[in-house]
C-alpha cells in the first residue's frame, strides 16, 4: 500500500491558486520559503507581497492577468528540507531589513540558487551575491548610523515614564536590533525610540514593540536642548570646518533630526564670512590677544592608526572589497616588488599576485634567473578597487588620496623587510614609492634611482603585458620586465653610495 500524499502547505496552495504571498517578518518569509523549496516551487512562479503603511495593499501584486506568474502545480515534494549554512542565513536575515520593493522575492531567489547547488550566490563576484552583500552593508551602516545619531531628550520627572525619548527616521528596518543596543547601554532607565513606522519602549525590565506613537521630532519636548546648543556653539572651531567631509559623513536627512542641525547652517555661514580666519568661535575671538592664522592642511583631522590591516579604515575602499590583501614573502627579502593593488582573484583569496598577473610574474622571474620565493611581493594599495560590468568586477585605478592613505602600510612593510632593492611595477607603484606624482613610467624604465638608502628600479606591471594587443608589443614589454628584474638583482652587489651608471 503506497504512503499517503502529504498535504500541501498553505504557501504552496496560495501559489497554485495564483495568489500573492503576504510576508511581514523574516520569520514568516523563512517558513514560507522552506515549504516552497521542499515542493520545488521556482522563483518565477511566486508573487511576494508585504503590507503598506496604514493598509493591506500588496506592494507587488500583479496589475493585470497578463503579468501574473506562470502557473505551478505540485503533487508531491520534490526536494529535501533545505540546509543553509549559518553565514548565509545571517546574511539573509540582515538583508531582509533592507527596504527594497522586491526584497522577499530576491531573498527567495538566493535560497533557490543555493538549493540548486549554485553556492557562489554568496560571493560578491556573483551578480546576486554582490547585491546581497550590498544590502547587508547598507543595513549594517544604518544600524551604525542609528547608534551614532539618535539623540535622547530628557522628560520632566513628574511626566513619568519613559524618562528619555528619541525620534529617528531610519532608511531600513533596523529598529529591533538597535533597541537591543540601547538596552545594554542604558540600564534600567526607561526610554522610547519613535520612528514613522514603529516605536519601541523600554520600561527597565522588558522591551515593548508598538506602532507609531509620535508624528515628528517637534512633538518631543526637551528642556535641556538650549544648554546642549550652547555647549555645541562653544566647541565649534571654524578653522577645522570641512563642509564636504561633514556632508559626506552626515547627510542632510540625518541633520534634520539632530538638535544641532538647527544652528549648523548659521555657523557654516559665519565661518565662510571670516570666522575661519581666527580659528576660534566668535565669542572667544572677540577677546584681546594675537590672531593666529591656521593653515588648512594643519587643521585636517589625523587619519586612523590601526594595528591590523583588516581593521584599516583610512580610506573608503574597505567598504567594497572582500578583504585587505597583505604583502607576502621572506621577512628580510633583498628584493621587494611593489604593484598597484590586488586584483579580483587576490581580493577573494587574500593573497598577493596569484591571478594572471602573478603567473606572468613567475615567468619573468624564471626568464631572469631569479627565484620568486626569495622576493617579497606587495601592493601600493591593499584593497581591491573595482567597478561592476555585468557579473564581473573590473579593475579601477586607485585615486591619489587612496594611495597616500596606504603609505602607512607600505612604510611598515619597508621597515620590517628592509629590502636592498625595490622594483616598482607600473606608474601607480612608482608614484607611491617615490611619494610624488611628478614622475612618469616612460622616463624611469631601466634607470635605477637611490631613494632613502635603497635602490629603486622601475618596470611594467604584469597586467600591462597581458593587455597590450600585438604579440610583438607583448614580447617587448616582457623583455623590459626581465631586464628590469636582472638589473635589480645586479644592484644587490652594488653599494648604494656607488656612482650611478651613465
Amino acid at each position: 500500500m503506497s504512503a499517503p500524499t502529504p498535504a500541501l502547505p498553505a504557501a504552496v496552495l496560495r501559489v497554485q491558486a495564483g495568489q500573492p504571498l503576504l510576508v511581514e517578518t523574516f520569520a514568516a518569509w523563512r517558513e514560507a520559503a522552506r515549504d516552497l523549496l521542499v515542493w520545488g516551487v521556482p522563483p518565477e512562479a511566486i508573487t511576494w507581497s508585504s503590507p503598506q503603511a496604514g493598509g493591506d495593499l500588496f506592494s507587488s501584486a500583479p496589475a493585470a492577468a497578463e503579468t501574473a506568474p506562470p502557473a505551478f502545480t505540485a503533487s508531491v515534494p520534490t526536494k529535501n528540507p533545505p540546509h543553509v549554512p549559518r553565514s548565509l542565513m545571517e546574511m539573509l536575515q540582515s538583508a531582509a531589513c533592507c527596504r527594497v520593493p522586491d526584497r522577499w522575492a530576491f531573498l527567495y531567489r538566493v535560497m533557490w540558487r543555493w538549493q540548486q547547488g549554485e553556492h557562489d550566490v554568496q560571493s560578491p563576484a556573483d551578480e546576486d551575491g554582490a547585491r546581497l552583500n550590498a544590502m547587508v552593508k547598507a543595513v549594517r551602516r544604518e544600524e551604525h548610523d542609528m547608534h551614532a545619531y539618535i539623540r535622547f531628550r530628557e522628560r520632566p520627572v513628574d511626566a513619568g515614564a519613559p524618562r528619555f525619548v528619541a525620534w529617528y527616521e531610519p532608511r531600513h528596518d533596523v529598529l529591533p536590533q538597535v533597541a537591543q543596543h540601547f538596552v545594554s547601554r542604558m540600564g534600567k532607565v526607561s526610554w522610547m525610540i519613535a520612528t514613522p513606522e514603529a516605536s519601541v519602549l523600554w520600561d527597565g525590565q522588558s522591551l515593548h514593540n508598538t506602532g507609531p506613537l509620535v508624528g515628528r521630532a517637534e512633538d518631543l519636548d526637551d528642556s535641556g536642548e538650549a544648554l546642549w546648543l550652547t555647549y555645541y556653539r562653544s566647541i565649534f572651531n571654524p578653522a577645522r570646518l570641512n563642509t564636504a567631509v561633514m556632508q559626506q559623513h552626515i547627510t542632510s536627512d540625518r541633520w534634520k533630526n539632530l538638535p544641532e542641525g538647527k544652528i549648523v547652517p548659521h555657523m557654516i555661514s559665519e565661518a565662510a564670512m571670516g570666522a575661519r580666519k581666527i580659528g576660534q568661535a566668535q565669542a572667544v575671538g572677540q577677546r584681546k590677544g594675537t590672531t593666529i592664522p591656521i593653515a588648512p592642511a594643519d587643521a585636517q583631522p589625523e587619519r586612523q592608526q590601526p594595528t591590523k590591516l583588516d581593521e584599516c579604515r583610512r580610506c573608503e575602499l574597505w567598504q567594497f572589497a572582500t578583504q585587505a590583501v597583505p604583502g607576502e614573502g621572506p621577512q628580510h627579502a633583498p628584493i621587494m616588488f611593489v604593484g598597484e593593488q590586488p586584483g579580483d582573484q587576490e581580493d577573494l583569496a587574500g593573497h598577493a599576485f596569484i591571478g594572471p598577473a602573478g603567473k606572468l610574474l613567475d615567468q619573468v622571474c624564471d626568464a631572469a634567473g631569479v627565484d620568486r620565493d626569495t622576493i617579497y611581493v606587495t601592493n601600493a594599495v591593499k584593497h581591491f578597487k573595482w567597478e561592476p560590468r555585468g557579473k564581473r568586477r573590473l579593475h579601477k585605478t586607485p585615486a591619489q588620496r587612496e594611495v597616500e592613505a596606504c603609505h602607512y602600510w607600505l612604510d611598515k612593510e619597508l621597515a620590517q623587510v628592509n629590502p636592498t632593492v625595490i622594483v616598482a611595477l607600473g606608474a601607480t607603484a612608482l608614484k607611491s614609492v617615490l611619494r610624488t606624482a611628478n614622475v612618469t613610467l616612460k622616463n624611469s624604465l631601466g634607470k635605477p634611482m637611490k631613494v632613502d638608502g635603497r635602490w629603486v628600479v622601475t618596470t611594467y606591471h604584469p597586467s600591462y603585458v597581458l593587455r597590450v594587443p600585438s604579440e610583438e608589443a607583448k614580447r617587448e614589454a616582457f623583455s623590459t620586465m626581465v631586464a628590469g628584474l636582472k638589473l635589480a638583482h645586479e644592484l644587490l652587489d652594488r653599494p648604494i653610495d656607488a656612482p650611478e651608471p651613465e
